[in-house]
């Protein structure tokens, strides 16, 4: 039972070179972790604003009366 196996060591030397090996590849992930949580924030800051809606870009969508339906 205590006996360890090439099929283990290679296991282990696979998994150490996915978590440790290609320069850092862990501290790059955190580091876009990093950059994705600060754009989160920033945008939650900036929706805090108002924004200045000018006259061209609003859009009617009032539906129409339908003239044929209405009857007097």
């Amino acid at each position: 039972m205590g006996s360890v196996g090439p099929l283990q060591i290679v296991l282990v030397i696979v998994v150490a070179l996915l978590l440790f090996g290609g320069r850092g590849r862990i501290s790059s992930i955190m580091g876009d972790m990093a950059k994705g949580v600060k754009s989160f924030r920033k945008g939650l800051a900036d929706d805090d604003e108002p924004k200045a809606v000018d006259k061209e870009d609003l859009v009617d969508v009032t539906p129409k009366k339908d003239e044929s339906k209405v009857s007097s």
